[in-house]
C-alpha cells in the first residue's frame, strides 16, 4: 500500500493558528491576573477616590488626593496609573499646569451613593465571605460535589445571613444598588407591567429600596415589602410601604400583583415551582400577575452585549447557591407552566434582566 498523501496545511490555516497563538499568550496572563482588578477596584471604592474627585469639582493632583484621603502619594500614584490604564479615571490638565485626576462614566459607578453606582454590588461580591466559595467550585461540578458556600462556611447562604446581620446588610445594599440602575429601566421599557394596578408585594424585597424607586414612579399603588424577619427587623420606614416578615415558602401577602427580582434564580427548578405557586395564590385572579425580573439567557442566534454577564451570573449562582442558575426561555417556560400559570410573555429592557409577566 502507498502512502496516504495529506495536503499541507494552507497559508491562511498556518496564519490563523499563530495569530490565535500570539493572542493566547496575551489572554492567559489576563487570567492568571484576572483577581487583580477586582481587588484593586474594590481597594479604589474603600478610600473613596471617585467620591473625593467628585467632591471636589475639578481634577485632582496627586498631592491633592493623596492629601484628602490620608494616602501614602508614591502608593497611590501607582493604584491610580494602574485605574488610568484600564480608562476607569483620566487624566487631565489643571489651572497650575500639572495633571489631574478626572472622572469617567465608569469611575461614577465606583462612587458609594452615585445615580449609577454599582459600588455595594461590587463590595458584596469581592467580600471574604463570597469569594471563599470560589475555590471549591470544581468540587462542587463533581457528581457527588457539595454546594461550594455551605461546604466553605457550613451552612447556606441564606441561615449565614440571617446569623451574620454585617452581611445581610452586604446583601440589601448590593440588592439596593441594583435597583437604582434596573427599576428605572422596567419603568421606561415596560410600564404596562404595573397597568391598573392598587396594591404591589416585593417578594424578597430587602431593605425596601425597589418598592421606593417603584412607588416613586407610580405614587397611586400601595407596596408590601416582604421579606425575612431579620431583614424585615432593620427595614427603614417609608410611605406607602408596609414592611411584612414571613416565608415565601410557605405564604405571600395578598395583593394585584406580585413582584420577583433576583430571587427565582438563586432557587432550583422545584423551589422556584413552590414560590410561584405561592405567588399565584396572592395574586388577584382577575388582571393578576406576578412580574419576574431575571436574566434570560438566550441559546443560538442573536447575542446581545449583556449576554456574557448573565453567563457570569450563572457562575456566580453556581458558586453561590445550593441549585440556583440563570435560565434559558425554555428554563423559564417549564417552571412558570408547572406553577400553573397559563400564559406569560417577555420582555427585554436596558438592563441585565428581562421582565417576565406571568397570569393565571
Amino acid at each position: 500500500m502507498g502512502e496516504i498523501q495529506r495536503e499541507p496545511m494552507s497559508v491562511r490555516n498556518k496564519e490563523e493558528e499563530e495569530e490565535e497563538e500570539e493572542e493566547a499568550q496575551v489572554q492567559i496572563w489576563k487570567y492568571i491576573f484576572g483577581f487583580v482588578e477586582l481587588a484593586v477596584m474594590k481597594c479604589a471604592i474603600e478610600l473613596g477616590i471617585a467620591d473625593a474627585i467628585e467632591s471636589h469639582g475639578v481634577p485632582m493632583t496627586l498631592s491633592e488626593l493623596s492629601s484628602t484621603l490620608g494616602c501614602d502619594p508614591s502608593l497611590l500614584n501607582r493604584i491610580m496609573r494602574f485605574l488610568m490604564q484600564r480608562k476607569i479615571f483620566k487624566a487631565i490638565p489643571t489651572s497650575h499646569g500639572f495633571s489631574g485626576y478626572a472622572q469617567t462614566p465608569l469611575s461614577r459607578r465606583l462612587m458609594r451613593n452615585g445615580e449609577h453606582s454599582m459600588a455595594s454590588l461590587l463590595l458584596l461580591e469581592s467580600s471574604p465571605v463570597m469569594l471563599a466559595p470560589w475555590h471549591s467550585l470544581s468540587a462542587r461540578v463533581l457528581a457527588n460535589g457539595n454546594p461550594s458556600f455551605q461546604s466553605t462556611h457550613g451552612e447556606d447562604v441564606w441561615r449565614y445571613a440571617s446569623a451574620n446581620l454585617d452581611h445581610s446588610n452586604l446583601i440589601n445594599e448590593a440588592m439596593a444598588c441594583d435597583a437604582k440602575l434596573v427599576v428605572p429601566a422596567i419603568i421606561q421599557g415596560c410600564s404596562d407591567a404595573f397597568d391598573e394596578l392598587s396594591t404591589l408585594v416585593d417578594v424578597g424585597g430587602g431593605n425596601g429600596a425597589t418598592l421606593r424607586l417603584i412607588l416613586k414612579a407610580l405614587p397611586w399603588i400601595r407596596g408590601i415589602n416582604f421579606d425575612l424577619p431579620h431583614v424585615i427587623d432593620v427595614a427603614p420606614k417609608c410611605d406607602g410601604v408596609e414592611h411584612v416578615a414571613g416565608d415565601m415558602f410557605r405564604s405571600v401577602p395578598k395583593a394585584d400583583a406580585v413582584f420577583l427580582k433576583w430571587v427565582l434564580h438563586d432557587w432550583g427548578d422545584e423551589e422556584c415551582i413552590q414560590i410561584l405557586k405561592k405567588c399565584r395564590e396572592a395574586i388577584q385572579k382577575e388582571n393578576g400577575r406576578v412580574i419576574i425580573v431575571e436574566a434570560v439567557i438566550e441559546e443560538g442566534g442573536k447575542q446581545d452585549r449583556l449576554k456574557d454577564v448573565g453567563l457570569m451570573m450563572d457562575m456566580v449562582m453556581m458558586a453561590h447557591t445550593n441549585f440556583g442558575k440563570e435560565r434559558t426561555l425554555k428554563e423559564w417556560q417549564y417552571v412558570i407552566k408547572m406553577a400553573g400559570f397559563t400564559s406569560y410573555i417577555v420582555k427585554p429592557i436596558n438592563a441585565v434582566q428581562s421582565v417576565i409577566i406571568a397570569r393565571s
